[in-house]
């Protein structure tokens, strides 16, 4: 085939811009940044170091096993307490283990875990974990018609690997000190139990700084917030609320609720719920694809209504505070 000279020019052209394309192409394929590249010699440094298995197995009084990439792992079957599922006796194998994932950070590592907890161990885990600069991530229970029933209390945090696996350490020390004083778990909370009685409103909102709702004696305070959910916007109504219900009478009551939060704001209330001495009975979520994204704590304790509401306005006072900086 002949080219006409109109035509070779344009064809020479195109062949340079396609050449200087690819060759662009090679040197920073997409935009990325050279170091990005995958088979660059650079792109190891700054990578995080191994983590010591026997550091990390001596720290945690367990023993340490390395996964292929890189994680670092310890467990701890329990087989202190016999457990039923449905009838059937569980194994530890089927479910029923503590288990703690360390993985290499620039930081130094990262832990993830899941921690087995019986009811009367949950407040003494979650204490350990607190003073252990852990975080708790969820609690919530994996079986039905589970005999006795079993939680399930999820942690994280970065540091020192070392440190962190001490700390986990304290998490099922604390459990294995509740096992120690009685083997089989308890079946209620210490104290004793609110009878009816007189629920005076005004006191409570009056610490709360919310108005409340009474009824069948029992008063209830809750407060809402906005998010969006499918491109609607959602509220209160849609259950997007901290509630708490105030049962009994006013020198010994007992208060149920839940706390909405966003992730932010999780662990500041936690941390205040406890400190307070409201015990933390649930960690999850509600809902899926909300914008923000909100989690929901739910708890529980006994006392005096002056009491129960100033603990939980401390929380709602973290929230606040943790609501603020996170916008910052």
């Amino acid at each position: 085939m002949i080219l006409s000279n109109t035509r070779r020019p344009l064809l020479l052209l195109a062949g340079g811009a396609v050449c200087l394309l690819i060759g662009v192409a090679s040197v920073q394929p997409f935009g990325w940044p050279e170091s990005a590249r995958a088979d660059d010699p650079k792109a190891d440094e700054g990578k995080p170091a191994p983590l010591d298995a026997d550091k990390i197995g001596t720290a945690a009084g367990a023993k340490a096993t390395t996964t292929p990439d890189g994680v670092v792992r310890i467990g701890w079957p329990r087989t202190d307490v016999k457990v039923t599922a449905d009838g059937m006796p569980l194994k530890p194998f089927a479910g029923l283990g503590s288990w703690a994932a360390f993985a290499p950070a620039k930081h130094g590592a990262m832990v993830m875990g899941d921690t087995v907890v019986f009811q009367d161990e949950v407040t003494p885990a979650m204490d350990a974990a607190f003073a252990g600069g852990l975080e708790v991530t969820g609690l919530h229970n994996h079986f039905f018609y589970d005999e006795p029933k079993v939680y399930f209390m999820h942690v994280g945090g970065t540091g020192e690997p070392e440190k962190l696996a001490g700390a986990v350490k304290n998490v099922w020390d604390a459990i294995k000190k509740v096992r120690a004083k009685d083997a089989q778990p308890a079946t209620k909370f210490a104290g004793d139990t609110p009878k009816a009685g007189t629920i005076t409103a005004e006191k409570i909102e009056k610490i709360l700084g919310h108005k409340g709702q009474s009824q069948d004696g029992i008063v209830k305070v809750t407060i809402g917030r906005d998010g969006t959910m499918h491109g609607m916007k959602v509220g209160g109504s849609m259950g997007l609320t901290t509630w708490a219900a105030f049962s009994g009478s006013d020198d010994l009551a007992a208060v149920d609720g839940d706390f909405i939060m966003t992730a932010e704001e999780v662990q500041p209330v936690l941390r205040a719920l406890r400190k307070a001495n409201l015990h933390v009975v649930a960690l999850h979520n509600h809902m899926v694809g909300e914008q923000p994204p909100f989690y929901f704590t739910h708890f529980w304790a006994k006392g005096s209504t002056e009491d129960l509401a100033t603990g939980l306005k401390s929380a709602l006072d973290a929230q606040a505070a943790a609501g603020k900086k996170g916008k910052h």
